[in-house]
């Protein structure tokens, strides 16, 4: 008999503004003798790419599914922030089998059909990282240092508009038997579950999920950056590696 434990690698994707710099922190205190963590920067969201504006859902879907591609164990762990939703749902949509769980940071499964922002106006290619006090009235800043802001500032890339526009197509209802975790941060998992009741379009997908957990870690919008040790201990806790066992019999016994 022998006995062999398997971790599946972790892909880490933030939301709207952010690259894989984002998970700094939350990289520093995962056990990496265990589990395997690669965070990604979405295509439009490199602020060395010159054609970062034409990036499209597809192509941020795609760069996922490259970035699986690349991974040697199949399936991953997919962790989602925030606006990271839409090409993760894309990717459940497509390809659920590459996926064994998804971790959704203070986010979740968008609907078909959405958008992210519809009336964004034509004209504009991009959305720059608002000021924080107009940000702080569309998602909590809590727990955010001043060095923490300054550093989001600093660092964070505009959205192409050509993302916030695409309506996000799903087809493959598949994608909702998918394992998920809903990590809950500036809203409760008691308010999530309300929301869900009451049919908020918000949370219209999850209600559909065939295997959900909830998971409380309250602060803010962003706790990769108020809460990084709690919120890599939640992420880890999902990646412990699955005990096999195997049996063999030699002939002649």
């Amino acid at each position: 008999m022998t006995t062999t434990t398997s971790s599946p690698t972790l892909v880490l994707i933030a939301g709207h503004w952010l690259g894989a710099w984002a998970w700094n922190e939350v990289l520093e205190h995962l056990d990496t003798d265990h589990t395997r963590a690669v965070a990604m920067t979405l295509p439009g969201l490199d602020g060395d790419d010159t054609d970062r504006a034409e990036k499209t859902l597809d192509d941020q879907a795609a760069s996922i599914r490259d970035v699986i591609a690349q991974q040697d164990d199949h399936p991953v762990i997919l962790v989602a922030h925030s606006g990271a939703n839409a090409p993760v749902s894309l990717i459940l949509d497509r390809h659920p089998e590459l996926v064994s769980r998804v971790l959704w940071v203070d986010s979740g499964p968008v609907a078909d059909g959405s958008v992210f922002a519809p009336d964004f106006p034509e004209d504009l290619e991009e959305l720059p990282l608002p000021a924080f006090d107009v940000l702080g009235q569309q998602a909590s800043l809590e727990g955010l240092s001043a060095e923490a802001l300054e550093r989001f500032r600093a660092r964070a890339v505009p959205e192409p508009a050509l993302v916030l526009r695409q309506p996000v197509e799903l087809v493959n209802e598949s994608r909702r038997g998918v394992p998920t975790t809903l990590v809950c941060c500036s809203l409760s998992g008691e308010q999530v579950v309300e929301l869900i009741q009451e049919g908020h379009p918000m949370f219209a997908e999850v209600a559909n999920l065939e295997d959900v957990d909830i998971i409380d870690l309250p602060t803010g919008h962003w706790p990769m950056w108020s809460r990084p040790r709690d919120l890599a201990e939640v992420i880890g806790s999902a990646a412990k590696p699955a005990v096999q066992v195997r049996l063999s019999c030699a002939s002649g016994a």
